[in-house]
């Protein structure tokens, strides 16, 4: 039996390139791409496009219908630093949206749901080295309490009413292709960009800000992973830790040096260092690396060649 697929914030950060990837694995016409907005050229024709609201019950519900969709990926969410500017509005979508695709998996309309949590559900009381799979988790965000309690009902649906939903905590993800969200971890994105186009780059975050992240490659090779595992495998029905490189924006403009010898970085800080500073150092993700056989493949060397290869191909720089 073919899987029929709906990404449900298919325009956003990681929605464009996981809907992108599983088209090229499924079939395009199997893999309804879905937002509240038009998306980039390529991902609009590359398959099907349905505008969708998140929070609007009715509407989710009609595509899957109108589809026989088997599996949803529910990648719509407002992001920690934005959600701090809209904090009920945050709540708002990144609740709902999770209810209505709960609900309707509930109703057995689909088999099978994705839903992202992050490292945002961890806080200053987490421990921040080796972050393990069970702590304390005390967010100081919006997004990150909204991730905490999503996790407990993605728990709660599938020991209470069998919903076979998987899920995984995202560090940053840093990626070429598609624009910035509005995430803390937005400048390890940013700052290649702006290392090829204009030579140097502020920093939002201090210079010795460390933080969990990963390259967008690893993050859309464990999103399909663990979507395609066996259902015995998935042990942790809340969010799987999920972890490859840390670390700090000196770091990764030393790493670009190497490439762009005259690139000059600067810091000053925001508001957005608060939250960072909540942040764990590093993950402890030995349980997905167990469960579902997960490793990555990109450290902060072969990324970073990676990223400014590519930008250079965007840009036509030479």
């Amino acid at each position: 039996m073919s899987k029929t697929i709906l990404v449900i914030g298919a325009c956003g950060q990681i929605g464009t390139e996981l809907t992108l990837k599983l088209r090229e694995i499924n079939g395009a016409s199997n893999v309804i791409a879905s937002d509240i907005r038009e998306g980039d050229k390529e991902l609009m024709q590359s398959g099907p496009f349905e505008f969708i609201n998140a929070i609007d019950y009715d509407s989710v519900l009609g595509i899957i219908t109108k589809y026989n969709i088997n599996e949803v990926y529910l990648m719509a969410a407002m992001l920690s630093a934005t959600g701090e500017k809209f904090p009920a509005k945050a709540w708002e979508l990144n609740m709902n949206s999770l209810f209505n695709v709960l609900n309707i998996a509930k109703e057995g309309n689909i088999k099978k749901v994705f839903w992202p949590s992050s490292i945002a559900v961890f806080g200053p009381t987490t421990p921040k080295e080796n972050t393990p799979q069970e702590t304390v988790m005390e967010p100081s965000t919006v997004y990150g309490i909204s991730k905490q309690a999503g996790e407990r009902w993605c728990e709660y649906y599938f020991n209470k009413f069998g919903v076979d939903v998987r899920s995984i905590r995202y560090p940053g993800i840093i990626s070429w292709k598609t624009n910035p969200g509005g995430g803390t971890t937005d400048y390890a994105v940013e700052i290649y960009h702006e290392a090829l186009l204009k030579g140097a780059y502020t920093s939002f975050l201090n210079k010795e800000t460390k933080l969990p992240m990963m390259y967008m490659d690893d993050a859309i090779d464990a999103t399909i992973q663990i979507m395609n595992t066996k259902p015995e495998n998935i042990k942790i029905r809340s969010s799987y830790n999920l972890a490859a490189i840390s670390f700090t924006p000196e770091e990764i403009a030393e790493e670009i040096k190497k490439e762009i010898p005259d690139f000059k970085i600067s810091f000053k800080s925001d508001f957005r260092q608060n939250i960072a500073d909540s942040w764990p150092k590093s993950i402890d993700d030995s349980r997905a690396r167990e469960d579902w056989g997960w490793q990555h493949h990109f450290d902060l060397k072969k990324m970073s060649k990676n990223m400014l290869h590519s930008l250079k191909i965007k840009y036509n720089l030479s």
